[in-house]
């Protein structure tokens, strides 16, 4: 993926997370379990990031 195309998936799965917060907060969550790997995509999204920010030589 290219750098924009990451950008617009972290923008994505985060958008995704605040809905699925307010869903659980209102109880209208059914599967709980997609908070978790809303979680972990942020996370792979944001480590290959900064990898790449390291291998070029910017952090």
């Amino acid at each position: 993926m290219t750098d924009q195309e990451l950008e617009g998936a972290l923008a994505d799965r985060r958008q995704e997370l605040f809905n699925l917060r307010f869903q659980s907060a209102t109880g209208a969550l059914e599967n709980t379990a997609r908070l978790k790997l809303a979680k972990r995509e942020i996370a792979r999204i944001l480590t290959v990031t900064t990898e790449r920010e390291a291998k070029a030589g910017k952090v």
